[in-house]
């Protein structure tokens, strides 16, 4: 399997390749211009990318969704535990205020706290995870 693996990594890596120097030797202003070129030298290139990720995505969920069954469940469910909390706490820290955008349309109340959400959610787990990785150095350095 490993062996078949690093086969379709290499042989991705080398359409990729070749794509990335066919849109390279075309040049941008060529591409800006026409049209029909976009579609011949940049959908390919688009493809082999939305492959990638697809089958990232794909392969992320099932090893993911596999470790969950097969590893402890209960700390996976704490840890989602606190997940969720850390997402409540910030939504309601957040507020949300009709914001117009640059293109003239209006973010909603809704959408707008949805974005302060996520902003505070951010700030808030990488509070945790460095105040984890100074918890540990500590330890370590307490420890030796």
């Amino acid at each position: 399997m490993n062996k078949i693996t690093n086969i379709f990594k290499i042989l991705v890596g080398v359409v990729g390749a070749i794509l990335f120097l066919r849109v390279f030797y075309t040049g941008d202003d060529v591409i800006e211009a026409d049209a029909s070129l976009q579609d011949s030298v940049l959908a390919p290139l688009m493809y082999v990318s939305y492959i990638i990720l697809a089958l990232g995505v794909v392969f992320t969920l099932l090893f993911s969704i596999k470790s969950l069954f097969t590893g402890n469940v209960v700390k996976t469910l704490i840890s989602l535990g606190v997940f969720v909390v850390v997402l409540i706490i910030s939504y309601a820290m957040a507020n949300g205020v009709e914001t117009p955008m640059r293109d003239g349309e209006i973010l909603s109340e809704s959408g707008s706290r949805w974005v302060g959400t996520g902003l505070n959610a951010f700030y808030i787990l990488a509070v945790l995870a460095v105040g984890a990785m100074l918890v540990s150095s500590v330890k370590k350095l307490i420890t030796r």
